[in-house]
């Protein structure tokens, strides 16, 4: 699975938690884990972003070679 992949992965997985958060239906103490978890997942969004930009900035610009 690629970098996009995981990130799509954990975006979706935030976007169902937020929903679950605004529907008011989980309790107090579920509610929190869940909050524990968005945290633990926005931590992974970011190493996966931050591993996209580090590839992007890896490759040569279009039209630059590398010099022999």
């Amino acid at each position: 699975m690629s970098s996009s992949e995981r990130l799509d992965e954990v975006i979706a997985r935030l976007e169902r938690a937020a929903e679950q958060l605004r529907s008011g239906e989980l309790s107090a103490d579920a509610a929190a884990s869940m909050v524990e978890d968005c945290a633990a997942l926005a931590t992974q969004a970011a190493a996966e972003l931050e591993k996209l930009m580090r590839a992007e900035s890896a490759a040569p610009a279009p039209g630059q070679d590398t010099l022999l």
